[in-house]
């Protein structure tokens, strides 16, 4: 076991100590870091998003060697459990003392049994593994007929939220509710906006929301988006609001199953 440190924690030592603890475990099949550093993108500011592969019922003890192998570099200063992950792995973030406020371990388990292990490589950039024994773990291809009626299918119902909830901006603002009505512009027309112009430009990634948009879509875009996202006044927002809902339909006019899918 790595001793504890008095200094600074770093990236490297977490990796260290975790993958000292849980490769000797039989019951531990694989550990890989994805995210920024999936896309060559790792800077000061990355955290570190794990993944451990794991025998289906051993999740618990998995949870209690990662927990006294973090303690054992440095105290644990904060922990949030995701309850009820979207995805059905086990998730938690961790704090440690020591470390920087950007540097937080981002910790899925995975039950080996598991089918979804974010491992499409054009969807999730290419894992780098700490350890993987017996080749368990696999990276693979997208499948592309399936993704494509995926995206399809998903345009379809974006087009239909829009066209049922754009007219409550206006709503809330004539009730004088001007909190709601910005809530309502940005998840609902500026969220959707933004989804159909990363199917335009990067569909792999259409539901990613704003995470890497910075690198997938033209700067021009970007720019022109981050202008619609800041609300002076009631008089802005509508403005910005007719503008939005303008530029989603010109936008999903040129978008078609076909069209998405060249760009798989």
């Amino acid at each position: 076991m790595v001793k504890k440190r008095s200094g600074p924690v770093s990236r490297d030592d977490i990796l260290r100590v975790l993958q000292a603890s849980l490769e000797p475990l039989d019951y531990v099949n694989a550990m890989w870091e994805a995210g920024a550093i999936s896309w060559g993108r790792l800077d000061q500011y990355s955290d570190i998003d794990l993944q451990i592969d794991i025998k289906d019922d051993r999740v618990k003890d998995a949870v209690k060697v990662v927990e006294k192998a973090l303690r054992s570099l440095s105290p644990i200063q904060k922990r949030y459990e995701v309850v009820n992950a979207s995805h059905g792995h086990w998730q938690c973030f961790y704090k440690l003392e020591g470390c920087t406020d950007f540097l937080l371990l981002d910790l899925c388990i995975m039950k080996h049994g598991a089918k979804d292990k974010f491992l499409e490589l054009e969807v999730h950039g290419e894992p780098v593994f700490y350890f993987n024994k017996r080749n368990s773990i696999r990276t693979k291809g997208l499948d592309k007929k399936a993704y494509a009626k995926k995206l399809g299918a998903r345009l379809e119902r974006i087009k239909a939220r829009l066209d049922l909830f754009n007219c409550f901006v206006e709503k809330e603002l004539q009730r004088g509710n001007h909190l709601e009505s910005i809530d309502i512009y940005r998840s609902v027309v500026l969220g959707s906006l933004t989804e159909v112009l990363r199917m335009k430009y990067n569909p792999l990634h259409h539901d990613f929301g704003t995470r890497y948009l910075h690198y997938e879509l033209p700067p021009a875009v970007v720019k022109k988006l981050k202008s619609l996202a800041y609300i002076k006044d009631e008089r802005d927002l509508r403005k910005k609001h007719k503008a939005a809902h303008r530029w989603f339909y010109k936008v999903v006019s040129g978008l078609d199953a076909k069209r998405m899918a060249s760009h798989l």
